[in-house]
């Protein structure tokens, strides 16, 4: 995990937390892992990325879209034209990515897959096959994964669970706008407030802090605990340092997690993080300890804490 990279503020964990165990793809849980970059192990930085790229706009699905006879009326599908072929006021659905012939909609979820069950038997299954590519292809292959969420998307735009999947994946391709769109969407589905962090990701992705800020103000944000509203600190104290506010962005993270003891995914980010922004205030000595902390937390590699220190303190073999 690099500096300045897009994504910066903290990987969100499986389900909306830090807990990453279980099947992905849940009712409101997206199942993936908050996307940082391609690279094996991504900095959980408060640093951001200026070249933020704006993605289309949303679309409704038109398959569900009703064919009565003001349809035919308007011109839509069964009207006939000229020489009595129907037309198709629809257009045609985009060219979708293939779908191997070993993914199975069973291999989904159980919880999504019911919520799928609104949609006929054969788009039902289409549609979990490609939710199921998304989630394998998003750490290695995120724009391969997006074009499977959006052809999701185009097919049950409706179901919340799919825009809420089209979205995090969108996050994990740096797609800000489509994402933050997409989860706005969902959120206006089925509530809920787990992917709170991300959206305000998105709002630093798009050079947008300061809105980053008002979702980490606003009653939902504060309504967090755990986990989830660590991850929304770590991006709120990002938003801070994108606008120069270093001192602020140290005192957004100062909380009673912030115990050397801690060990952990969620406890190595939030050191890394409050390591970062001690640097960045100028008090570079608190910064290397809290890094040394954050490289003894971080059980599974994730962070790059050790280089970190070893850059402060000029010890290559730290």
């Amino acid at each position: 995990m690099r500096r300045g990279e897009p994504g910066g503020g903290g990987r969100f964990g499986r389900r909306g937390g830090s807990d990453e165990s279980g099947d992905a793809g849940r009712r409101g849980e997206s199942g993936f892992r908050r996307r940082d970059d391609a690279d094996d192990r991504r900095r959980p930085s408060t640093d951001r990325g200026a070249d933020a790229r704006r993605s289309g706009t949303d679309r409704d699905d038109w398959a569900s879209r009703g064919e009565g006879s003001q349809d035919r009326r308007r011109g839509g599908e069964g009207a006939h034209v000229g020489g009595g072929r129907s037309f198709d006021r629809r257009p045609p659905r985009p060219e979708e990515p293939d779908l191997p012939d070993d993914v199975q909609a069973t291999d989904l979820d159980p919880a999504v897959r019911r919520d799928l069950l609104s949609l006929d038997k054969g788009n039902a299954e289409t549609v979990a096959r490609h939710l199921v590519m998304a989630v394998r292809l998003v750490d290695d292959e995120p724009g391969l994964a997006l074009a499977h969420a959006r052809a999701a998307r185009q097919r049950a735009g409706r179901i919340a669970v799919v825009r809420e999947t089209a979205g995090v994946v969108a996050y994990h391709a740096g797609e800000w706008a489509e994402a933050l769109s997409e989860l706005r969407t969902a959120r206006r589905m089925s509530g809920g407030s787990g992917l709170l962090a991300v959206m305000a990701d998105c709002e630093r992705g798009l050079g947008r802090p300061e809105r980053a800020i008002e979702l980490g103000r606003s009653e939902e944000g504060r309504a967090l605990r755990g986990d989830e509203a660590t991850e929304l600190r770590i991006v709120v104290a990002g938003a801070r340092m994108d606008l120069g506010q270093y001192d602020q962005a140290v005192v957004t993270l100062q909380t009673s997690d912030l115990d050397p003891s801690r060990t952990g995914s969620a406890a190595a980010r939030l050191f890394y993080a409050y390591a970062d922004a001690l640097v960045a205030a100028g008090r570079t000595d608190e910064g290397l300890t809290w890094f040394l902390n954050a490289a003894s937390a971080d059980l599974d590699g994730e962070t790059d804490a050790e280089e970190r220190a070893a850059e402060l303190t000029g010890d290559i073999d730290l």
